[in-house]
């Protein structure tokens, strides 16, 4: 990583309080390029706090931007960090609507030139595209990286139709332990309490809203960029990494967008911006490619990066498993249209008549964390466990190697003998000495088989065709090497487990896995410049003693069969910025399953947060709690949250639900 210090522009910063129609005042942090004349508009907007969960993330950006004669603007979203009012729910309509009032307002302030671009990573990408979908006149170009189009589908509640345990349950206990945060009295002034206590009065735990909207219903059609993503008229540069979740959403866009409007990168990377430089250790000169977009679409500068592949793409060479790596192996490609005329669907039909899948309750242990960030446990590791839990097919490959780019897509013929169910499928790759590399993988709530907006139960003893499409990936099997299918009717806990779910019959006869198989080509040269930084703001990590505890952890308890897994999210411990806030976060997460059980699956999620400032005698914590349950009918869901002001209670509040399993 190369550190810039010197820049074409000196800049200077402020914080300013944006202006809503409605009153609503939003924090900002602004960093300008010392010049007379007006400049485009950058603006990152998202739920979190600038003044310091984001704080070391942002110096690595948006002074880079300003040094380059952009201003530079970070905002957090209404109720969130110092910002005014209360929070909405997370996939309501006034969140795109606030942020298209602060392009308007920063296309409007006397040192911009009228021209507004906006980027984020994860939700932060998700919010430019929801507001870029409103089409706000000054806005001309979005850098949406690790982004979800569809927050359904392909965002945190839900996959395939099921219930995604790890996803949901994740981020439903870490949103309270983010909201319930106080504004900060160095930034808002003595009246940080009042506005931290009307904050807490509304809070209300997401997980009761996403659980009660368990098929793709109207409440996550407004929320999608998919339903209308001709509605986008900004210039798009849609980011993603074959690690990550979301990468569909690249593909989708550069298929649904314009061509002279959007481009499409997806490399080796996790759900980071690619120039972090964490494993996969392959990072790129992120900034300088986003600065020619900012060039060609805000300043009408022809930097070339429209005469750049309509989609480029990395394609993994086989490698060991391993929960993380080092700089991976690969090569780029080049695609000039979607769908590729390089690319053709290959059938390998499955073999071996009747087939009885019936996987243990903790199938899926090994399937690595579902929005990894390098840290060491992230991955998925050798699949050899999980595939002996599963059905196997396999497909030697021979002669020359099978390169993949693109969606998988699976159709099984199945007979079940309940109502409801799941089928997942992983594509690995197996080498000569039997390791098993996850390539790509899918999941299908069996009630979700006509679509995601309906949820119909199975006819008891009946057989169905079934087919749905497996995350896109880009990957070339060797020769000597063996593709195999694994397909078992539990995935835990990424899939949340049906009551009396005995598995399915599969028959192979019938049945089919299509890759889409990329023919070789003389690809152009595809190089990036070396990444390159900010100065960082400076935040220290005090040395402490306390035994970092396992990033993943699997225990066991043959007794009862009882299989529990630890997660401890790294970005625990003790941070001290620059101007002497001392933030200390810790986090545990528990997902437990009794083997033969489906209905023992629970989770639960431990939080503390502490927002220390010793020279205002300010000290404040936040403790939360969120568990999840099921019976045969309901989810049972159990949030608490603890405020202190020193050491007084200002707020405690528990809700206790039951929601009744309508579909997920």
């Amino acid at each position: 990583m190369r550190i810039r210090t010197s820049y074409p522009y000196d800049t200077s910063h402020q914080d300013v309080f944006i202006p809503l129609p409605d009153g609503i005042r939003l924090h900002a942090r602004i960093w300008r390029p010392v010049t007379g004349e007006p400049v485009p508009a950058l603006l990152e907007y998202l739920p979190s706090r600038l003044s310091d969960r984001t704080a070391a993330r942002d110096r690595q950006r948006h002074p880079w931007y300003a040094g380059h004669g952009y201003a530079s603007v970070r905002v957090d979203a209404r109720g969130h960090g110092n910002s005014e009012g209360v929070p909405g729910d997370e996939y309501d309509a006034a969140g795109p609507a606030d942020g298209a009032a602060v392009v308007h307002w920063l296309a409007g302030q006397e040192w911009c030139s009228g021209r507004v671009g906006m980027f984020g990573l994860s939700r932060g990408g998700y919010d430019a595209l929801r507001v870029a979908a409103l089409a706000p006149e000054p806005l001309k170009a979005v850098v949406a990286v690790c982004a979800a189009d569809d927050p359904y589908d392909s965002g945190v509640p839900y996959l395939g139709g099921s219930v995604l345990a790890a996803g949901l349950h994740d981020w439903a206990a870490t949103t309270p332990a983010l909201v319930a945060r106080p504004p900060d009295p160095a930034l808002v002034g003595p009246d940080w309490k009042d506005r931290w206590l009307r904050r807490l009065e509304n809070l209300e735990p997401y997980l009761h809203t996403w659980l009660a909207h368990q098929t793709r219903d109207e409440y996550w059609k407004r929320a999608s960029i998919r339903e209308d993503s001709s509605a986008i008229r900004a210039a798009v540069l849609a980011v993603g990494g074959w690690h990550d979740p979301y990468r569909d959403t690249v593909l989708r866009l550069v298929e649904r967008l314009a061509p002279d409007r959007v481009r499409g990168l997806i490399g080796p990377w996790s759900h980071l911006y690619p120039d972090q430089g964490l494993p996969p250790e392959q990072a790129i000169g992120f900034l300088q490619e986003t600065l020619r977009w900012w060039d060609q679409h805000l300043r009408g500068e022809d930097t070339g990066v429209m005469a750049e592949p309509l989609l480029r793409a990395w394609i993994s060479e086989s490698h060991r498993p391993s929960t993380e790596y080092g700089t991976p192996a690969g090569h780029w490609v080049a695609e000039t249209a979607l769908p590729s005329p390089n690319v053709s669907p290959v059938t390998y039909a499955l073999q071996g008549g009747p087939r009885i899948v019936d996987s243990p309750q903790q199938t899926g242990l090994d399937a690595g964390r579902f929005r990894p960030v390098g840290d060491d446990a992230d991955l998925p590791p050798d699949q050899r466990d999980e595939d002996a839990k599963s059905v196997c097919f396999e497909f030697p490959v021979e002669g020359a190697p099978i390169e993949i780019l693109g969606r998988p897509r699976v159709r099984l013929r199945l007979r079940m003998d309940v109502a409801r169910g799941q089928a997942i499928a992983r594509l690995c790759d197996v080498a000569p000495d039997g390791s098993s590399t996850l390539v790509t993988r899918g999941t299908l709530g069996l009630a979700a088989r006509h679509g995601l907006d309906r949820a119909d139960d199975w006819p008891v003893g009946g057989t169905e065709d079934v087919a749905f499409d497996l995350n896109a990936t880009g990957y070339a099997f060797p020769p000597g090497h063996r593709i195999r299918l694994a397909v078992s009717s539990s995935y835990w806990p990424w899939v949340w487990p049906r009551a009396g779910s005995v598995g399915f019959t599969l028959d192979a006869d019938g049945s089919f896995v299509e890759l889409p198989v990329r023919r070789p080509t003389e690809d152009p040269a595809i190089r990036f410049e070396e990444p390159e930084q900010a100065e960082p703001l400076g935040v220290v990590r005090p040395v402490t003693l306390d035994e970092q505890r396992p990033g993943r952890l699997v225990v066991r308890d043959v007794a009862k069969g009882e299989w529990r897994l630890e997660v401890a999210p790294r970005h625990g411990g003790t941070r001290v910025h620059p101007d002497g806030l001392e933030v200390t976060e810790n986090a545990r997460e528990t997902y437990t399953i009794q083997e033969n059980d489906p209905l023992s699956a629970r989770t639960r999620s431990d939080w503390t947060v502490r927002l220390h400032r010793p020279e205002l005698g300010w000290d404040v914590r936040i403790e939360t709690r969120s568990e999840i349950s099921a019976d045969e009918t309901a989810f049972l869901t159990s949030d608490e949250v603890v405020c202190k002001d020193g050491g007084e209670v200002v707020f405690h509040r528990t809700w206790e639900k039951r929601i009744p399993r309508t579909a997920g």
